[in-house]
């Protein structure tokens, strides 16, 4: 099969498998519908499926008894009350780190909506009101349950988007992230190319060793910011089926200010690459945007890019299925 005929083959397996559709793009929601609730919890990813997202994103990170968690970062301190449950509990450097607690532990927090740590506010003001919330944190496995649930009563398949979070960083702890994720993935049917699920990482060494080393026959995601020199595009195809750039990779602001869009998609669709651009948010544009669905507009139409990350899953279903 030819790189072109293999990305097709791949969006629309990926498509088919999880949204139904083969001739559109994936509307990923980003920590689940986290323009409106606390990131990363149930009630969040439930509200992205109602809102119309073909796959929800699950960042994983481990907990002190080896159970992968869903939460964006390592630490916890700034998306739950955990400060204040467990003071003692702090490192070196101030921080709580989620591998310090056990899964019950974990259970008794209570998750709030995102806060910068230095100031204690909101890093989205507008959004869902600060403070503690009747949420909570759960394990990876019981979102697989959860998302089970949700394609049943929604009448089609819900994708699934994790993402390995600093494995380096876990074994550097003594953990194998990778290691206690993929027999998850495989005991719930995500092991398989054509299975509707995406594992994305930002260490390309991971990803290499996820295909190679541990078997994993699933489809890789490369995660970055700006295009890296090394990995090339070339390399990450040759054990990735796509990739996951930051939108300014694939629309850069020229020196006046107007949006540019960049070659990198073009180039990695002729090496077989999706590209899966993050992240879309109507209260943080670019400075080339005046509404999200110029964002949108850019990164999926003029672009072409395959689908896209997003914290309001609502606004972007419904452009796409407009256009």
């Amino acid at each position: 099969m030819t790189p072109p005929a293999r990305a097709a083959a791949l969006l629309a397996a990926g498509l088919a498998g999880a949204a139904g559709a083969a001739d559109r793009p994936l509307v990923i929601a980003h920590r689940g519908a986290s323009g409106y609730l606390p990131e990363h919890t149930l009630a969040a990813k439930a509200l992205a499926v109602g809102m119309g997202a073909d796959a929800v994103e699950q960042d994983l990170v481990l907990s002190r008894d080896g159970v992968p968690v869903v939460s964006h970062d390592v630490q916890i301190d700034t998306v739950t009350d955990v400060a204040g449950r467990f003071p003692a509990r702090a490192r070196a450097d101030g921080r709580f780190y989620a591998i310090d607690f056990t899964v019950a532990e974990l259970r008794q927090l209570a998750v709030n909506e995102r806060i910068v740590l230095k100031s204690g506010q909101p890093a989205f003001p507008g959004r869902y009101p600060a403070g503690p919330s009747p949420l909570r944190i759960v394990t990876f496995e019981e979102e697989l349950r959860f998302i089970r649930g949700l394609s049943k009563s929604a009448g089609r398949a819900i994708g699934i988007y994790p993402e390995l979070k600093q494995p380096k960083w876990h074994r550097e702890q003594g953990r194998d992230l990778a290691a206690a994720v993929l027999p998850l993935l495989t005991a719930y049917g995500y092991a398989t190319e054509d299975a509707p699920c995406h594992v994305q990482c930002f260490e390309f060494d991971e990803l290499r060793r996820v295909r190679g080393d541990l078997g994993y026959r699933g489809r890789l995601v490369y995660l970055f910011g700006a295009e890296p020199k090394e990995p090339t595009l070339e390399e990450v195809a040759r054990v990735a089926d796509g990739i996951g750039p930051s939108i300014k990779a694939v629309v850069a602001a020229g020196p006046d200010g107007a949006a540019q869009v960049t070659d990198l998609v073009r180039r990695a669709h002729a090496l077989g690459l999706v590209v899966h651009p993050y992240t879309a948010r109507a209260d943080e544009l670019p400075p080339w945007a005046k509404t999200i669905d110029d964002v949108h507009r850019r990164v999926l139409v003029e672009a072409g890019a395959d689908g896209l990350f997003t914290d309001f899953p609502d606004l972007t279903a419904a452009f796409v299925r407009r256009k």
